[in-house]
Formats: C-alpha cells, sequence, structure tokens
C-alpha cells in the first residue's frame, strides 16, 4: 500500500500562489513557464496574435524549401525524421514533407501504453493511405508498467516513461540511420504557453529539451527503484558526441508553416485516411486529439489536479487563440467538461499500472495545493475556476 506523502507543487514547479487567468484564453498562470503582460494577455495568445498578424508566412515557406534542399538525398536514403503516431499533426507533417516538398521522410512511433482501436487503426492508415515507410519502437511491457507506475506516485506524470521514449526515439534513429534532420509539428513550448525564449527560431536547442520535457528525474531515481541499466537503455538518448557527429537538429514545421490543428485534422482526413472517435473523448469536447493511447486521461487529469488546468482548457485555449471559438465558449465548454475521469477506461488503467482505487485517489490527493484547491461538504473543489464571476 502506497504510503501517502504531501507534494510541494508551488516548489516544484514554481507557480505563484495567486492564480490569475489570461483576458483573451482560458489558460491559467498556473501552467509551468507560463508569462502574462501588463494587460493580462498570456504568452501564447500574444504569440497567435504575432503568428496571424506578423510572420511573413512566404519568407518562412523559403526558408522550409532551404532546408530541405540542405538535407534532401539523392541516392534513395531517408533525409529527414518525422515523429508521427498516425494522428493528425505528425500525419500533417509527414504528408507535406513527402507529397509537397519532395523529401523521403522516415516515420517513427514509440509505442503507447495500450493502444485504442481507433489509434491503432489511424496509424495503419497513415502507412497504408498515406504511403509511409514507419518503425515503431515498443518496449518491455513489464518495464514500462512499473515505470509508469513509480512516475505516476513520484512525479504526478503517468506518462513521464513514455515522453523519455517519444523524444529519444527519434534522436536515435537519427543517428542509426545517419539523418541529421528531425522534424516535429508544433513548439508547443511557445504555442501553449511556456519559455518564448525559441518562438521565433525554427529549431529546439539541445540544451533546453530535458528541462522543457521531462520532470528532472536522473536516471538514479530509476535504479533505486528496481529498474536496471538494461531496462531503461530504449527510454534514454543516444550519446551527446553521436548527436553532435550526426549534425542532429530538431527543427518545428510551426514555424515555417502557419500551424493549425484543426485545418490539420481536415489535411489528413482526406490524404491519409485518418477518423476520429466515434465518441467525444473523455475530459474534453474534441473527437480528433490524442486518440491513440487508453491511459491518455490521466497524463491530462494529473495536469488538472496538479495546475487546475485540464484537457478542455488546453483544447479551448488553443482554439480561442485560432479564432475557432469564442471565450465565452470556451469558459463553458471548460465548466462542462474539465477534469473528467473517464469511464472507459479507469479500471483499465489502475489494472495496467498495479494499483488499487483507494491508492490511486491517494496519490492523485497527495498532488492537489492548497492554493488551487478547498474541501466543501467532503468535496474537493477548485477554490478559482475560470467560470467565477471574477475571472
Amino acid at each position: 500500500m502506497y504510503k501517502f506523502t504531501k507534494h510541494d507543487v508551488v516548489s516544484i514547479y514554481g507557480l505563484p500562489k495567486k492564480i490569475v487567468f489570461c483576458k483573451k484564453c482560458t489558460i491559467s498562470n498556473q501552467r509551468p513557464r507560463i508569462s502574462f503582460d501588463k494587460k493580462g494577455v498570456c504568452s501564447a495568445c500574444n504569440f497567435a496574435e504575432y503568428k496571424q498578424n506578423e510572420v511573413n508566412w512566404q519568407k518562412r515557406e523559403k526558408e522550409l524549401h532551404s532546408l530541405c534542399d540542405k538535407y534532401r538525398k539523392n541516392d534513395g536514403s531517408y533525409d529527414v525524421i518525422v515523429p508521427c503516431s498516425g494522428g493528425k499533426d505528425g500525419g500533417f507533417v509527414a504528408h507535406m514533407l513527402k507529397y509537397k516538398y519532395k523529401m523521403n521522410p522516415l516515420t517513427v512511433t514509440f509505442s503507447p501504453s495500450l493502444y485504442t482501436d481507433i489509434g491503432r487503426k489511424n496509424l495503419d492508415s497513415f502507412i497504408n493511405i498515406g504511403g509511409f515507410n514507419h518503425i515503431l519502437g515498443t518496449v518491455n511491457g513489464a518495464v514500462h508498467r512499473k515505470m509508469m507506475k513509480l512516475a505516476f506516485i513520484h512525479m504526478g506524470e503517468n506518462f513521464q516513461p513514455f515522453a523519455y521514449g517519444q523524444t529519444n526515439l527519434p534522436i536515435k534513429t537519427a543517428v542509426q540511420y545517419n539523418i541529421p534532420l528531425i522534424m516535429y509539428g508544433e513548439n508547443a513550448e511557445v504555442e501553449y504557453g511556456g519559455e518564448m525564449k525559441n518562438a521565433d527560431i525554427p529549431n529546439l536547442p539541445f540544451e533546453d529539451q530535458d528541462r522543457q520535457w521531462f520532470s528532472g528525474k536522473p536516471p538514479e531515481f530509476w535504479l533505486d527503484h528496481g529498474i536496471t541499466k538494461q531496462d531503461i537503455y530504449p527510454y534514454l538518448p543516444p550519446t551527446y558526441d553521436s548527436i553532435i557527429s550526426n549534425k542532429t537538429e530538431i527543427h518545428f514545421m510551426g514555424y515555417y508553416h502557419f500551424w493549425d490543428p484543426q485545418e490539420n485534422f481536415y489535411y489528413c482526413s482526406k490524404n491519409n485516411g485518418f477518423e476520429t472517435n466515434p465518441e467525444r473523448t473523455e475530459g474534453t469536447y474534441s473527437k480528433y486529439a490524442s486518440l491513440d493511447d487508453k491511459t491518455d486521461w490521466l497524463h491530462y487529469y494529473h495536469s488538472y489536479i496538479k495546475f487546475g488546468i485540464g484537457r478542455a482548457t488546453s483544447d479551448s485555449a488553443h482554439e480561442i487563440r485560432d479564432k475557432k471559438i469564442t471565450r465565452e465558449e470556451g469558459i463553458a465548454l471548460v465548466k462542462k467538461y474539465d477534469g473528467q475521469i473517464s469511464k472507459q477506461y479507469f479500471q483499465v488503467t489502475l489494472d495496467y499500472m498495479g494499483i488499487s482505487e483507494s491508492e490511486f485517489w491517494s496519490v492523485i490527493d497527495s498532488w492537489r495545493s492548497p492554493h488551487i484547491w478547498e474541501k466543501v461538504d467532503d468535496l474537493w473543489k477548485l477554490k478559482r475556476a475560470i467560470w467565477h464571476k471574477d475571472t
């Protein structure tokens, strides 16, 4: 039985104790690394305005043509790695690079913990209808379950092992196949709110990668909890010397092409055979994003517990910035859907991690911060929510 240990979320993530919501979207200042200007507008909204009004996209596309010309190979071998699960975003990047810019992408997926039927179907469609060569990295399931449980308890992030593999498999593959260029979709750090230092450059410096994408647990943490060096090897990056020797660079299509997730969905439905979920994704209102993994909901739910920011908040904030919905519509969607527990995959996820429901709630409650949560009539409630009148 896991012993209840309270986590100091404010100190761990450097959160301000006064909760403030963006004046334009639904995000709050509890998102790690986000910033707000003097008008109360978040960095992600300001970046969206910059994209829409100031960026010369024709000039950016010329830069993309030059980048492709620099790395394009003429011997039939692969010239770009595209991390892609078969979804709308990676699928858009891969298809554009192959069919518009005449590159020869090798697509790479780090396998979800538990594939959903629609997630696996979309990956197969991406390969067979879109027409792509593909590598699926699948790790030892027993090890992955143990690491996921440890991450859930000690990091408040069940997806941390997946994040290691998802990030490092493309880099390993790039080194192994001597492919210097890796092309991701959007730079999530600037699109969703985070450090803005790289907002106007096309690539992600490797020195920024660990800080932005990982929760900071060193390899020794895993070794101390019974994970061997052999177990953890598939999750680790190649040596830094090999990355430098390969001249590896991580670029973002969102720098070169105006990034619009909804338009990516339409594009991939037409070109890659992408299909939506038959039903609304629990915790939000959409049917076309993050469909691959049955345990995916817990990643978003833990964000809701730690920061008061659930999946509906993230989705609505981006769609407000993209002018798909109004802030009022976004607030209504957040109130209705944010923080939902997955009825479909709740027990499946607990069984996968090997924990009881009482252990689950003990861990969840250990990550609640008193500046975000309070108990009213024996029920946990947000102290300050986007739909409250003073927001």
